[in-house]
């Protein structure tokens, strides 16, 4: 037997307070644990509907067995919030928050979002654990920058994504926050990235070098408020760390990124994420037989970042 109690604010719903603490069960094992008296609030049987109230007792009467996420299934331990954007038979589209790594690190919990997303696609019984394709990532966002990454669902779908984007078919753009305005207002910013491993980070140069990456950046200020500069940024290659790197380069750091960022800036405005988000995805014309034909001249968007509305109205600056 397992007991908790309600804490949160506001209150949970039964069965999200379940589905949240035991990531082992499903839908509609509740239901059938419901209906065989294992589930009590307060020493009643609820519906898993109902709203629960701040110190109520919920006591579950299982074995451990089907409480714990079993060894070597990590998804399991993941929280359940995921924003979908999209979803078909091939692929998933998320809006990563801020803050979420998008896979496992060093030292780190299990909660990434490729562990939420094989949790979703655990709990529709479109996955199952050491049974075919394991759903991964198509691409990756440094854990501070929020916003769009792909997930493929089938082995086909992943390869063919992989390939779009080597080939930069995909069109990918950002929203930032930059300290300073740059100049000119629009302009696409090509220079070359040199990478420091043991550091962690990118240096940008005007010319190339050994081990150097060219980097290829377009942007277009969307609104200026004060010392800050709303920007809709292309990114026409994907080097690590390009987007910060690059508009830091030419003294205009995105706003809240403390490693090539003004800090003294983002301590005064209390920005914890860089503030970067990967927008939107448009998908080029794909034939009807190809892996991924229902994203075809598709575009996908990201929610808004809250810092793109406060620049517009003047009140971040």
């Amino acid at each position: 037997m397992r007991e908790f109690v309600i804490t949160e604010t506001p209150p949970p719903r039964l069965a999200a307070a379940l589905l949240s603490r035991f990531p082992t069960l499903s839908a509609g094992s509740l239901h059938k644990y419901l209906r065989e008296n294992k589930i009590k609030v307060d020493g009643k049987r609820l519906p898993l509907s109902a709203r629960l109230a701040r110190g109520s007792s919920v006591r579950v009467y299982l074995p451990d067995a089907l409480l714990d996420a079993p060894e070597g299934l990590p998804f399991l331990a993941a929280r359940p919030e995921l924003r979908i954007v999209y979803e078909d038979g091939a692929v998933l589209a998320v809006d990563k928050p801020a803050g979420l790594p998008v896979e496992e690190e060093t030292g780190r919990a299990a909660d990434t979002l490729i562990h939420r997303a094989m949790l979703y696609l655990y709990r529709k019984g479109e996955f199952a654990p050491r049974q075919g394709f394991t759903p991964c990532l198509c691409h990756r966002l440094d854990t501070g920058t929020s916003g769009l990454v792909l997930v493929a669902k089938t082995p086909q779908a992943h390869q063919r994504l992989l390939g779009l984007i080597r080939l930069r078919s995909i069109e990918k753009k950002y929203l930032c926050v930059t300290y300073g305005h740059p100049v000119p207002n629009a302009a696409t910013l090509r220079a070359y990235l040199y990478k420091d491993a043991r550091q962690g980070r990118v240096y940008v140069r005007g010319t190339p070098g050994p081990g150097a990456k060219e980097i290829v950046t377009g942007y277009q200020t969307l609104a200026v408020s004060g010392r800050l500069a709303l920007l809709e940024v292309m990114l026409v290659t994907g080097r690590t760390h390009q987007i910060r790197a690059h508009l830091a380069s030419i003294g205009c750091p995105v706003l809240g990124d403390g490693k090539y960022g003004c800090n003294t800036v983002n301590r005064e405005l209390r920005l914890k994420y860089q503030a970067l988000c990967a927008y939107s995805l448009r998908f080029p014309a794909l034939p009807p037989d190809d892996p991924c034909a229902a994203l075809s001249e598709k575009t996908l968007h990201a929610a808004e970042p809250w810092y793109a509305g406060q620049v517009r109205d003047g009140t971040l600056r």
